[in-house]
């Protein structure tokens, strides 16, 4: 059996392969390079292997590594693509694994392409076999979590993989999150009509409209806030951004189109298609009582909140492991889609969130042990002991 590189191999790797993601396409990046290299370590360890094309992007692609038969056992998963850099705020070559003060410097090495290092070392050093497995194990990789979601998508499509429970690598300071924030992110439209700046009875003007509108907003996020408060959170209400307003061409003209980009995080229990219907009743009337034209477009196909409930066995086990009770995070992941496909589910990786999506990203090497460490014995309790 082909010998796996050492841990700081892996993760150098890992980090070498370019696989950016991006709602620009000029960054866009596929990560069937990355997808090709996991393949080939998971099936030195005796997994066997798929790879899961996205349609239409034979580009991207997921990794679904199996070993093990049956329905149950655990899944360790993460995404494999990272967010676009900016070259001239490191003080690295983003592609290059740098070692100094205790840290391991690098694209991905947080958020989350260190993850999938540390799971693989997990497994080498229990020795598995099909055979010693009573559950079997998986380690599924991602397309576009940073972008898209197109990877976890596709496999609620397919409705694989199968297991009971799930642990998803994203940076939480090797604490157990069980709960996470919704995302959406909406775009407003309003037509008037435009005219000659000297007569306002020329036109109708799309901005003056959007404003009223801003306004409709900001009151809807009061009463959002007013109804919605889960104190887990250390921001314990829904939020709701003004991202991006752009409208008009010219300071005399009546400004016949204004645009507005919004981003909302939804607390668990608030639904994205009745909270986009809500926002519609809010807002509709306000552009009809104008006679403006208006119309919402989805930026991106929105993410849901996540909960898993606290005594959940998974919850419980991983308490009991890190010594810290499941928490919440602001940030979305895909722990969403792992629950439409029934498997309970808790955020647990060895980064920190203040990290990722930031020049000079580094995981810390102390991390390292105790992640790989908790990474056996969950193996051992879900997939190994009788």
């Amino acid at each position: 059996m082909p010998t796996l590189p050492a841990v700081r191999e892996l993760i150098a790797r890992l980090v070498a392969t370019p696989s950016v993601s991006s709602v620009e396409p000029e960054f866009d990046q596929g990560n069937r390079a990355i997808i090709d290299l996991l393949a080939g370590w998971c099936s030195d360890l005796g997994f066997a292997v798929e790879v899961m094309v996205v349609p239409d992007r034979p580009d991207k692609a997921n990794l679904i590594a199996r070993l093990g038969s049956g329905e149950g056992g655990l899944i360790l998963a993460g995404h494999t693509d990272t967010v676009p850099y900016d070259e001239a705020r490191w003080g690295q070559d983003p592609f290059r694994l740098r070692e100094r003060e205790g840290r391991l410097y690098g694209l991905g090495t947080t958020d989350m392409k260190g993850f999938f290092a540390l799971a693989l070392d997990a497994v080498r050093g229990l020795q598995l076999s099909p055979e010693s497995l009573r559950e079997p194990l998986t380690i599924v990789a991602t397309a576009d979590e940073e972008s898209s979601m197109c990877g976890a998508q596709q496999l609620v499509r397919e409705g694989r993989p199968r297991a009971r429970f799930a642990v998803i690598g994203e940076p939480t300071g090797l604490r157990p999150m069980r709960m996470h924030k919704g995302i959406m992110m909406e775009g407003i439209r309003l037509r008037g009509r435009s005219g000659h700046s000297s007569d306002p009875s020329l036109g109708n003007s799309a901005l003056e409209g959007m404003h009223e509108l801003i306004g409709a907003l900001l009151h809807w996020r009061a009463e959002l806030q007013q109804r919605h408060v889960n104190p887990a959170f250390q921001v314990p209400v829904p939020t709701l951004n003004l991202g991006r307003v752009c409208g008009g061409d010219n300071p005399n003209r009546i400004c016949g189109e204004c645009e507005l980009d919004i981003d909302l995080r939804l607390l668990p229990g608030m639904d994205i298609e009745e909270v986009r219907a809500e926002m519609d009743a809010h807002l509709r009337p306000v552009a009809e009582r104008r006679g403006l034209q208006f119309s919402t477009e989805r930026l991106f196909s929105g993410v849901a909140a996540f909960e898993t409930a606290p005594d959940a066995t998974l919850v419980q086990a991983l308490e009991a492991l890190t010594g810290h009770p499941a928490g919440a995070v602001s940030f979305a992941t895909e722990a969403p889609y792992l629950v439409q496909l029934g498997i309970e589910t808790v955020v647990l990786g060895p980064g920190d969130i203040d990290q990722a999506h930031q020049p000079d990203e580094f995981l810390a090497l102390d991390r390292i042990d105790p992640m790989v460490g908790m990474l056996r014995e969950l193996i051992v309790r879900f997939c190994v002991a009788a």
